[in-house]
């Protein structure tokens, strides 16, 4: 039997949060529908149910059993008694993980599958996030068949009967043994492939499947606030399922464009101000524009390149609702002036004159009375 430990790839005295973050990594690595192993998925599972129990995991690290001393005597299953594993798949992954988007094929415990999802993009401005906005989205999908009503029979003939191999349920199941002892593993099933029914006389439009490709238009609600990679759920607007088994679900993917003046950080925006060195110094009254009109910004005397200003309230709208938003935070930038004629460069001498700074290079400290009387000899 492998160490437990070694089992999750952690230490022996992890945390209760490493454990769990491994057997969540793990546990979608080797899930089935995600293209990994049963039975490394059963291992790994059977041993977070006992190392996530305080009491089984002391008697796993004192005796080698989680049911404690003389536990594990005839060989038995030393991991009976911790929960129904399916059960435990089924609440972790919520039936699977196959589909589009990470969400899997619609079915219950029965095991009979439905449509997968579907994802597709939806690209928006800045300003389109920010208020909200109502989006037609063009997908192409299977829809249920208009001519056998998805039953993936011939009209008029005596439709779909229930699978002989499954018997209706979707899924076969098997015991296998592993180095825990027994496990019951359960798959699709060969025949049906999963939909729990057989089509004798199939429909010749949708040869028995009880779907068709369609293109159409859905409409999503985008609401305000949404950010780049957001994804919006459309309960039932997935792939038809087979035979009229259930529809999956459709996942509107935000992406929103970048912005030539606002950078966003969760719900706050950043720009960036550029002003002049006179503004900076004296400070100034200026006119701004955000996401929803020109704003009055007060720049203080003295203000330094990097300095940062907010807007309140002029940032993206939270998607919590209540009409609450970020800041609009405003990045200044100071410009030094250039091409100066010879009057500024005089004034600018002045000044470093006047405040005990050594006179920028090139420039004449005289000043310009000075240098008129020296022209006519004053």
């Amino acid at each position: 039997m492998r160490d437990l430990y070694e089992v999750l790839g952690v230490e022996r005295d992890a945390s209760e949060e490493d454990i769990k973050k491994a057997y969540r990594h793990k546990a979608r690595q080797e899930h089935p529908d995600a293209g990994g192993d049963s039975e490394e998925f059963k291992e790994v599972t059977a041993a977070y149910e006992v190392l996530k129990n305080p009491e089984a995991r002391a008697n796993y690290d004192r005796y080698g059993d989680p049911r404690g001393p003389g536990g594990g005597g005839g060989g038995g299953d030393p991991f009976a008694g911790f929960g129904d594993l399916q059960d435990l798949i089924d609440a972790f992954f919520g039936g699977g993980m196959g589909g589009m988007g990470g969400a899997g094929a619609r079915g219950g415990r029965s095991g009979r599958r439905g449509g997968r999802d579907a994802i597709v993009d939806v690209a928006l401005t800045l300003e389109e996030a920010a208020a909200g906005v109502r989006r037609d989205v063009e997908v192409t999908l299977p829809r249920e068949c208009d001519t056998c009503g998805g039953s993936g029979a011939k009209p008029g003939s005596s439709g779909p009967t229930r699978c002989r191999t499954c018997g209706g349920a979707g899924e076969v199941q098997q015991v296998r043994r592993s180095v825990f002892g027994q496990v019951l593993t359960a798959g699709p099933c060969p025949d049906c492939e999963g939909v729990g029914q057989a089509v004798t006389d199939p429909c010749a439009a949708c040869r028995g499947q009880g779907r068709r490709e369609v293109t159409e238009s859905v409409t999503v609600d985008v609401p305000a606030g949404v950010d780049d990679g957001t994804r919006l759920r459309l309960s039932g607007h997935g792939e038809a399922g087979r035979q009229g088994t259930a529809s999956g679900d459709l996942y509107v993917r935000v992406r929103v464009t970048p912005h030539e003046v606002f950078e966003r950080d969760g719900n706050d925006l950043h720009c960036e101000l550029r002003l002049p060195m006179t503004q900076a110094a004296l400070g100034a009254e200026l006119k701004v524009s955000t996401l929803y009109g020109e704003e009055k910004l007060s720049v203080p005397a003295g203000t330094q390149t990097g300095d940062v200003l907010a807007l309140r309230r002029q940032g993206m709208p939270k998607l919590s609702g209540g009409g609450q938003r970020g800041d609009l935070r405003v990045h200044c930038r100071v410009e030094t002036p250039t091409r100066l004629s010879e009057h500024q460069r005089d004034l600018l001498g002045q000044l470093a004159t006047e405040r005990d700074e050594e006179a920028p290079q090139g420039a004449d400290s005289r000043g310009f009375l000075g240098r008129l009387r020296e022209v006519f000899g004053g």
